[in-house]
């Protein structure tokens, strides 16, 4: 889905609709009004600096604490929130926002287009692995107190689905020089982090903002995050019921969730797969071969990889594009069958009859099982893996450095061109190693620049390209769950790993 409109709704009250109607605290409330909110998170953020910020399964402190300029529905649509209205220009090159005047932070300060100019120009140079989203932005004006103005050399389709994540996050002037930065964070956000109760790195303690311009959307006055990154771990706070929302690690034990009387709310958001990343053979001069690339992916046995990890909870796949997506083609799902020989064939015809060694880090917390059958299963066709030990908060830091010249990995699929600067093109988030050919550059101009059948058309073609040239191995669409307790609701997210807070609801 490509996102070019000319303009957004002005009021917000599909959002103000999610008034509470009671408190869901498995522990000792679930009454009416206020209550408590207890989840779990199976990764904790490196900051609270938003210039430094990350989202997908660390969206919710974020989220808890700041407010983005545009907000994501669970369903996908991208609604008013900091800014009441965007529209762009007649040739896409100028982002126009209309920003709120009633906005408060923490610290006392006010919403101002200077203050969302300073927070974009951080994103934009800070660490974030996704600053390079706002790469494209050349210059911002400030007309006024109330309107801010992005202008980009080129077109950027996703630029609107950023401003709903980490690059629209907003954080207080007094955040940018404070010593306290990384811990304690100063937003206009429906809570307001405790940091004399919270432990960095494993229990955030929240309390509702009492000055939130959107006080109808918050519907517990307390919140805690707990960080779970064991599935064992997770399965026993299930079981005790010390959480209300519990982030499932995998989906090893849904049967014991549910006989616990919990409900399983699920969504298949993430593919799981091989990122071969160093498709030009720079430090791994195989990776560079089509035919070796080819080979990884007749070398996976899916169905198998499937039924052994995830007990069968998702979907074989193998394209980077949702089902969603125009550019998805069911018949791609099919072009890698399970063959050894024939990866062994590619491996011969590429010059590699006597093997190849690839280097990859793993992480004890995207499960063991799974590195080892993936090394298993490229050993038998003549593919050495070596494995080194990352630490999970290290995990992708290292991947993006970039250090491996492929990995394991589930990455959200996205809409098309968010996921194309997510993974495809040569600034792409997850394409460390800035790889491109003339092929997908000018396929990538043309969806830029496309009307929207353009666009999806070659989105498709690049689709199939992407497959026919193993850009990546992907395995399955990996079934993402995440568990609530009896007095608890949760409408999972179509666009992100984590569910919105605000789509936290009692079940009453």
């Amino acid at each position: 889905m490509f996102r070019y409109k000319a303009t957004a709704a002005l009021a917000v009250t599909a959002l103000l609709t999610l008034s509470a109607c009671g408190g869901g605290s498995s522990s000792d409330s679930s009454s009416a009004d206020g209550g408590s909110l207890t989840l779990t998170a199976v990764a904790a953020p490196t900051s609270m600096d938003v210039s430094k910020a990350e989202w997908g399964n660390r969206s919710p402190f974020y989220q808890a604490s700041y407010d983005t300029l545009l907000y994501m529905s669970a369903d996908g649509e991208v609604e008013p929130w900091l800014a009441t209205d965007y529209s762009y220009n007649d040739d896409n090159t100028e982002l126009t926002l209309t920003l709120r005047d009633d906005v408060t932070f923490t610290d006392g300060s006010t919403l101002t287009a200077k203050l969302v100019k300073e927070n974009l120009e951080r994103f934009q140079s800070g660490t974030s692995p996704d600053a390079s989203y706002l790469a494209g932005i050349t210059g911002i004006s400030t007309p006024d107190d109330t309107t801010v103005v992005l202008k980009m050399a080129e077109p950027n389709p996703a630029l609107v689905d950023y401003l709903t994540r980490d690059p629209g996050l907003i954080e207080a002037a007094s955040m940018f020089k404070a010593d306290d930065a990384d811990t304690n964070p100063v937003g206009s956000g429906p809570y307001v982090l405790d940091t004399k109760a919270s432990v960095t790195g494993t229990t955030y303690v929240y309390t509702a903002n009492p000055d939130y311009w959107n006080a109808d959307a918050v519907t517990y006055d307390d919140l805690t995050i707990n960080v779970i990154t064991d599935a064992t771990a997770a399965l026993n706070t299930v079981r005790s019921g010390e959480a209300n929302g519990v982030k499932l690690v995998n989906n090893d034990s849904l049967d014991e969730v549910q006989s616990a009387g919990w409900t399983v709310n699920a969504n298949e958001l993430d593919v799981a797969g091989l990122l071969l990343l160093d498709r030009a053979g720079s430090q791994n001069k195989a990776l560079g071969d089509v035919k070796v690339r080819q080979a990884i992916n007749y070398a996976i046995d899916r169905a198998g990889l499937l039924t052994a990890l995830q007990d069968g909870n998702g979907t074989v796949t193998e394209q980077m594009f949702p089902a969603s997506s125009a550019a998805y083609d069911e018949s791609l799902d099919s072009y890698y069958s399970y063959d050894p020989e024939k990866a062994k064939e590619l491996l011969a015809e590429a010059g590699y009859a006597d093997g190849v060694t690839i280097e990859m880090p793993s992480a004890s917390a995207l499960g063991a099982t799974t590195y080892t059958l993936i090394k298993q299963e490229l050993a038998d066709v003549g593919i050495t893996v070596k494995y080194t030990e990352v630490p999970v908060e290290n995990f992708i830091a290292d991947l993006l450095a970039p250090k491996y010249v492929a990995s394991y990995m589930p990455l959200e699929q996205n809409p098309d061109w968010q996921l194309i600067q997510f993974m495809i093109s040569p600034t792409a988030v997850f394409n460390p190693y800035h790889y491109s050919d003339d092929t997908v550059n000018k396929l990538l101009k043309e969806i830029q620049y496309g009307d929207t059948a353009t666009q999806e058309a070659k989105a498709a073609e690049l689709n199939k390209y992407l497959v026919e040239q193993a850009w990546f191995a992907p395995f399955y669409r990996v079934q993402g769950s995440f568990a609530t307790d009896a007095n608890t609701t949760v409408t999972m997210s179509t666009t992100n790993a984590y569910p919105s807070l605000f789509d936290f609801q009692p079940a009453s």
